[in-house]
């Protein structure tokens, strides 16, 4: 199967100048900070101290500012405006790299379907989240075929009853909002035709900045004055969680600032929070240390794989299931911050991971 590969890609201009490719400026800017000197950076980039210097003049002189700090002795940093450009690539990987991950994988079996007819492959339609990202990465290790769509939950869920797809990810928190979340899922989920791959337990709760200049300690902080939030977008089953957890706590949603402000993934969240645009998100602890941010952990939450139990008798999938069983996932999901992977590839029945259904 074809391999397809999709990266942001950006460019600034000003006024009637012509627009500066961010790319080779932003990974040497990158490589000043990591080395502190300029010298070392363009040895790091391959790239002569000259062509550095007029790549940087010209970059400040499009700005109208500078973006390196040198000094005798002191070697050189970035001056506010390079840190901004550096936090503003991350965030443009953190939102849209989902979406070109789902459209590569779709480019890549439409790609196989004009060469070699109806290829086989595994359809995965889940959402978004780092477990999920790492068993994508072994299965293209192992050049194993994947048809990959990021989507809500009940979107996923959905699509598998619809046959749309071969393996649906959703998340369920555990305790009190059990019941209310799964009664979203369990109107598309069949005892009789379903069953559940176990993926991994994970920590949901408030990201914050560093130090957690705000005192942000819980939900009730987030309505205070002076609080920016940021949230997940409709229809997601981490906003749908958030927003059972502030119906029991009775807190309106519009007596926070920033709620329909919404972000596409963990990541995303994240990132608006490290570049300043922001003091708090809610979502998963794994996005919150990617991003240097502290993390106030509040539910814990279970993350399967709902397939259909003829589909698991099919060749490929038990590849894939051979996969999440093995004790070298489990450790890959165990190292995820905030994540549990004691009981990774267990196949479970409907009524035995939910006692009320």
């Amino acid at each position: 199967m074809y391999k397809v590969k999709i990266k942001p890609h950006w460019e600034i201009s000003r006024d009637s100048d012509s627009p500066l490719d961010t790319a080779v400026l932003l990974t040497l800017l990158t490589s000043i900070q990591e080395t502190g000197s300029i010298a070392n950076a363009a040895k790091l980039i391959g790239s002569s101290y000259r062509h550095t210097w007029g790549l940087l003049r010209d970059a400040e002189k499009m700005f109208g500012h500078p973006l390196i700090q040198t000094g005798r002795g002191r070697g050189s940093s970035l001056m506010p405006l390079a840190e901004k450009l550096i936090w503003a690539d991350r965030r443009v990987a953190a939102r849209l790299s989902p979406i070109l991950e789902s459209l590569s994988s779709e480019l890549e079996w439409e790609l196989s379907k004009a060469v070699a007819g109806q290829p086989q492959v595994i359809r995965l339609n889940a959402s978004h989240g780092f477990a999920v990202a790492a068993l994508l990465n072994q299965l293209n290790e192992r050049h194993l075929p994947v048809e990959l769509r990021y989507r809500n939950s009940a979107d996923a869920v959905a699509a598998l009853a619809h046959q749309e797809c071969d393996l649906a990810g959703f998340h369920v928190p555990l305790g009190e909002f059990e019941d209310a979340a799964m009664a979203v899922y369990s109107q598309w989920l069949d005892q009789d035709k379903h069953c559940l791959i176990h993926l991994a337990v994970r920590n949901q709760g408030l990201m914050v900045a560093p130090g957690n200049p705000k005192q942000i300690a819980g939900l009730r902080d987030l309505s205070r004055d002076g609080v920016q939030f940021v949230n997940r977008q409709t229809g997601s089953g981490t906003r749908m969680l958030l927003e059972l957890m502030l119906d029991k706590e009775e807190l309106s949603a519009s007596a926070i600032d920033g709620f329909e402000t919404a972000e596409f993934t963990h990541s995303a969240i994240a990132a608006f929070i490290a570049s300043g645009m922001a003091d708090v998100g809610f979502g998963v602890q794994t996005a919150a240390e990617r991003f240097g941010l502290d993390f106030i952990p509040l539910i814990r939450e279970r993350y399967f794989f709902a397939v259909s139990t003829e589909a698991m008798k099919d060749p490929l999938m038990q590849q894939v299931l051979g996969i999440l069983q093995s004790d070298a996932f489990r450790e890959i999901v165990n190292q995820l911050a905030g994540y549990d992977g004691s009981d990774t590839g267990s196949i479970l029945p409907l009524s035995t991971a939910f006692k009320g259904l």
